[in-house]
């Protein structure tokens, strides 16, 4: 897919990073049904909200194909979509499912899946083509969910600023442009969900200033 002249928004063939082209491949001949490759975003494309995570999970996005589908990480976030009425229905299994978002939009700072959860920061700084290229495809006003310390730093470089002038923290909100706003939230991950780092009442909250943010600009952008 092409758009903004000749930047891509999403390469199904990415081979730009070799650790991480190699252990798809090594993924692939264990999992042979898992989709093992770049995963696109998901979500409506005249979304005035982007939701920014961290990279496939082995079980979830690498295994079907869509962000935060099939793991525990989606579990929280498609609960609370719903609820706010960005979602259908509650909950992601696969990519055949029926789900559909309406006014929201998911991504990751890294497409591919790396090895124990942890993309280098050569391999985010190689991604990050992409998520400019996303970012820029936003109508304007629009809010940026980041889910996670590195997804807001990957957000803070795309948009050519510096890291030291917007800090990570949840719930933070940060004014990035004249017609953009930059939320912060905990990761939804299985980790910070059972530890409380991350209770679904603290997302909710977080969500809740999504869903008034998208309905103010839609109301003053129709």
């Amino acid at each position: 897919m092409f758009k903004n002249g000749d930047r891509p928004l999403f390469d199904p063939d990415c081979r730009r990073c070799p650790r991480l082209a190699g252990f798809l491949e090594e993924v692939r001949s264990q999992h042979p049904g898992y989709h093992a490759a770049p995963v696109p975003a998901f979500g409506d494309p005249k979304a005035r909200c982007l939701i920014v995570g961290l990279a496939p999970g082995m079980h979830g996005a690498n295994a079907t194909g869509r962000p935060f589908t099939g793991d525990y990480a989606g579990v929280l976030l498609y609960e609370t979509l719903h609820a706010l009425g960005f979602a259908n229905q509650a909950e992601a299994t696969h990519r055949d499912d029926g789900l559909s978002l309406k006014g929201i939009r998911i991504t990751n700072a890294v497409k591919c899946l790396p090895p124990q959860n942890k993309p280098l920061p050569a391999e985010i700084r190689e991604c990050n083509a992409y998520l400019k290229a996303e970012l820029d495809e936003l109508p304007q006003p629009a809010v940026i969910l980041a889910l996670g310390s590195i997804a807001h730093q990957a957000v803070i470089r795309a948009l050519g600023l510096k890291q030291a002038d917007y800090r990570f923290a949840h719930g933070a909100e940060h004014r990035v442009s004249e017609s953009r706003t930059l939320i912060d939230s905990y990761h939804c991950s299985r980790y910070n969900t059972q530890t409380r780092r991350l209770t679904a009442e603290m997302f909710h909250a977080v969500l809740t200033r999504v869903r008034e943010r998208v309905d103010a600009y839609d109301r003053s952008h129709p």
